[in-house]
């Protein structure tokens, strides 16, 4: 068979197994190599949503999908190109995203019976059961190579078998001439103190290389050129990693020391784990016994006069509500991440979704509004905690920033930016007073209330979750309760004047407003991108804030004739826009799968409007 090299745009590989297998590993060393390389990426990671699902079996596969281009990439991809399938079950779960003209690698050291039974295959035929006779499937012994090359290493067994993902690698690494000393420095780093480990690790990788490159299966191999960029130094990131950097650059630009309270839960956790490692950057960090406590706690800090941070997901956010409203009523900044997930209640942990958006916004006793902010992508984060923190220290006041498991997870080349380009945050501190302090006297304009640390001669005040007058006195007058209820909801809705106008992507005026926010943004992108060339005249609004609306969203909506909202949730934005936005019909385009949209889905969504 004649080897070919096939010059292509761009390709999406998908790596699955059983969740011992480190297919996230695998994904990300891959993803990594051709960022390094120079192409564009998106990835998505897709974890079982059991802590330890039983071995073999459908519920326990763990998938890490990498869509690599020369051009502009925004999602991880709808199919694949090549799936890695390490055992049956993986093979079962992640068929139907294969393209019909897929390649499939398979370990076929694990396709026995048992293994096909576990996997719920009622024959020993699966590639007939699933349908994909028709794809171009490579049967290898993944394993049993693997045994074979690492057969005189000195590691035990069980390390050894471990090691068939970095022979798996350097098969996908031949079939994509991707480059093996990005990782080969990655293995030097990563087993610096367990040195016994590189040169396996370094020989695994090679001998899948080179065992791919002698067979007659893959009989074609890709180049993806890198893309073209704009000049910067570039890395790889993931959202919640750029979240955290976010919140210690805003830190920076507010002179101010970081305070992150906060209890572990997915997928979340990383945050709090990042911001961790950063104590030379003037951060503190507190794992909290639950999530009352991590908000309380970071409550105290703003009161004391730190930035203050918590972050959860969704079931942590329904137990902060009672905190988020005294962060509220006593007007201290406050930042609260959300990386939503699948609910309700435990839900599906590892799984993506936009069900928390309600909750973010009238999840609280009394009139209790809060300023929300999504981002939309992984890289985005960063701008986006950024602002929220911006926006938090400066209007004196909790900002919700809304992320999700798909942008959370999921990683994109970055721009590394310079921190000259961002603006300086100048929080409304008060260092003394003429006469009696007000607490709750405000600015006439932005109606944002001066910050008084405690310690400060003069300005000693109270503050607490009992309504007060504008002097700090507690006060149960009627007229005085509507007034602060008001002057409160009124503060945030004048944030809107410094808030950047909402811009269409597409046509400016037209037959269908594609509306969206948060993280399906890459996804709807594509969709409209692909309308576009199709000549029809549809736009894109995508909201990264959401509480208040940009102050030109109605005269957006009012150059076109429909309006699609498209969410990942049963409709909530849709909800909210009906109330705020009365005078529009919204259609809806709904997916509650705790899955990402897929492009065409969407496409489809919008040419079946009538």
């Amino acid at each position: 068979m004649q080897h070919k090299v096939i010059d292509t745009k761009d390709v999406v590989i998908r790596f699955a197994g059983d969740s011992g297998d480190g297919m996230q590993l695998t994904g990300t060393l891959f993803a990594d190599a051709s960022a390094l390389y120079g192409n564009e990426i998106s990835t998505f990671p897709d974890y079982p949503a059991e802590i330890r699902a039983p071995h073999g079996t459908v519920s326990g596969v763990s998938g890490f999908e990498v869509h690599i281009g020369s051009g502009e990439v925004t999602t991880p991809g709808d199919f694949c190109d090549v799936l890695v399938a390490m055992n049956p079950a993986a093979l079962k779960a992640n068929a139907k995203w294969a393209k019909p003209t897929a390649s499939i690698i398979v370990d076929t050291d694990t396709f026995d019976e048992q293994g096909l039974q576990r996997a719920g295959f009622a024959t020993l035929d699966p590639a007939t059961e699933l349908h994909i006779e028709d794809r171009n499937i490579i049967y290898s012994p993944i394993t049993t190579l693997t045994k074979e090359s690492l057969k005189d290493s000195g590691l035990d067994a069980k390390s050894i078998v471990r090691s068939k993902n970095m022979f798996t690698l350097g098969m996908c690494f031949f079939m994509f001439n991707r480059p093996l000393e990005y990782t080969y420095a990655y293995l030097n780093k990563k087993f610096s103190k367990k040195p016994h480990l590189i040169e396996p690790n370094k020989k695994v990788l090679f001998d899948g290389y080179n065992y791919a490159s002698n067979i007659h299966a893959i009989a074609n191999t890709y180049t993806i050129a890198p893309a073209k960029q704009e000049k910067g130094t570039y890395r790889n990131i993931n959202g919640n990693q750029a979240t955290a950097w976010g919140l210690i650059a805003a830190a920076q630009k507010s002179g101010l020391q970081l305070f992150c309270g906060s209890y572990p839960i997915t997928p979340a956790t990383a945050i709090l784990e990042e911001l961790a490692i950063h104590k030379s950057l003037n951060v503190k960090t507190m794992q909290a016994e639950d999530e009352i406590a991590g908000i309380c706690t970071a409550i105290g800090a703003a009161y004391a006069g730190d930035f203050a941070v918590t972050s959860t997901s969704g079931p942590g956010l329904s137990l902060k509500s009672e905190a988020l409203g005294l962060a509220m009523i006593t007007e201290l900044p406050l930042v609260v991440i959300d990386v939503q997930r699948s609910g309700p209640s435990t839900g599906i942990p590892t799984k993506t979704e936009q069900t928390d958006l309600d909750q973010a916004l009238y999840g609280r006793n009394g009139e209790c509004p809060v300023c929300v902010v999504a981002a939309h992508s992984p890289s985005h984060c960063f701008d986006a905690a950024f602002t929220a923190s911006k926006l938090a220290l400066e209007h004196m006041m909790p900002v919700v920033l809304l992320s999700e498991g798909f942008i959370a997870n999921g990683s994109e080349p970055w721009n590394i930016p310079s921190m000259t380009d961002y603006p300086a945050i100048n929080p409304p501190f008060i260092k003394e007073c003429e006469g009696q302090f007000k607490p709750f006297e405000r600015d006439c304009k932005t109606l944002v209330r001066k910050w008084a640390v405690p310690g400060i001669k003069g300005l000693e005040h109270r503050v607490g979750g009992l309504e007060k007058n504008p002097a700090g006195v507690i006060s149960s007058d009627p007229d005085n309760h509507e007034m602060m209820v008001g002057l409160r909801a009124d503060k945030i809705a004048r944030v809107a004047e410094s808030l950047p106008e909402l811009k269409v992507i597409g046509d400016n005026n037209g037959d269908v407003l594609v509306v969206g926010w948060g993280g399906t943004f890459g996804h709807l992108y594509s969709a409209v991108n692909i309308l576009f060339a199709e000549g029809k005249k549809v736009g894109l609004a995508h909201f990264d804030f959401i509480n208040p609306l940009p102050k030109n969203t109605e005269e957006i909506f009012s150059y076109f004739k429909k309006i699609i909202v498209c969410e990942l949730n049963s409709g909530q934005f849709a909800d909210y826009l009906r109330a705020k936005l009365p005078q529009f019909k919204y259609l809806q385009y709904n997916k509650v799968q705790g899955q990402p949209f897929i492009v065409k889905e969407l496409v489809d969504a919008v040419n079946n409007i009538q």
